[in-house]
């Protein structure tokens, strides 16, 4: 995130003591690191939200590939039921005619 190496934290901290002075010090980092943490937590919170969303729209996603992959195979059944009954109707109304049977590939 930021790169900041020793020696810029330690001019940083003797500013700091310079400026707020030694008995405030102490209070004001306490204060500062309480406000980190809360913003460290806060990031995370919003990551693992964003991460959630993310995982949740490629679940939606999934399920909607599902539904139609399913709707496709029953379309696919439904069509071949269809002509199957077809074809039995039309084998039954010429064994009643006494005709034989077509024999049709496929």
């Amino acid at each position: 995130m930021f790169d900041i190496g020793f020696s810029e934290l330690l001019v940083i901290g003797l500013v700091a003591l310079i400026v707020i002075g030694p008995e405030k010090l102490p209070r004001v980092a306490r204060t500062l690191g309480h406000l980190a943490g809360r913003l460290q937590r806060y990031v995370a919170d919003v990551k693992a939200d964003i991460n959630r969303e993310i995982e949740l729209d490629e679940l939606r996603k999934m399920r909607d590939s599902m539904q139609k992959a399913a709707s496709d195979v029953e379309t696919s059944v439904n069509t071949e039921l269809a002509k199957t009954a077809d074809e039995l109707n039309q084998s039954v109304a010429a064994a009643a005619e006494g005709k034989p049977p077509e024999n049709k590939p496929g």
